[in-house]
């Protein structure tokens, strides 16, 4: 897919909530660039379970934006624990490129390790590597690199819209609001039944 950035790119952040219950909510928060918020959806995936792919796309493909969205931004490979997200199948069921944001390089002998413990572990990392190469880049805030990976994009146009989308830090503006919402409801729901 060739594409122009522009300010506004309108760019779909995904992330989750805390792991208080089985059923999981992940939030995607449509964002103009990293200015505007013009929606939220929501989902829920199964704890270390094997759905996130699948929920992601049918979350995005039957949103009311999905013929706006040109960017699907993810926190991580992993939602819910570890149930991964094959970010190659999302950009070809979707046909929208995906960015992964991390903070932090991921120790994938620890991962290998915590993966041992859980069904169809070797089908769960493949799918972790499927992700590809982990570049580093330099967001707005370049004592605070992150780490990304694409599919469906060209590296340096991913590093510039993780750049154009950090207004506030070095985390793209459409996953910081999306993990505060997904905490938000979480954390309001289990008060509400204290």
């Amino acid at each position: 897919m060739v594409f122009h950035i522009k300010p506004e790119i309108r760019i779909l952040g995904i992330d989750d909530s805390a792991l208080i219950r089985d059923n999981i909510l992940i939030v995607g928060a449509f964002f103009r660039g990293g200015q505007w918020l013009d929606g939220v959806m929501r989902s829920e995936i199964t704890r270390d379970g094997m759905d996130a792919t699948d929920r992601i796309i049918d979350m995005v493909t039957s949103s009311k934006h999905y013929g706006q969205i040109r960017i699907i931004m993810l926190d991580g490979v992993t939602y819910g624990g570890f149930n991964p997200v094959d970010i190659v199948r999302l950009n070809e069921d979707t046909g929208i490129p995906v960015i992964v944001l991390m903070r932090e390089f991921p120790d994938f002998e620890k991962i290998k390790t915590a993966l041992h413990h859980l069904p169809e572990a070797d089908k769960r990392m493949e799918m972790m590597l499927r992700a590809g190469r982990i570049i580093e880049t330099i967001s707005k805030d370049s004592s605070n690199p992150v780490f990304i990976q694409c599919a469906g994009i060209e590296v340096c146009l991913a590093c510039d819209i993780v750049r154009l989308s950090s207004t506030r830090g070095n985390i793209p503006e459409p996953l910081r609001v999306a993990h505060l919402i997904a905490t938000g409801i979480v954390c309001g729901e289990s008060r509400g039944k204290a």
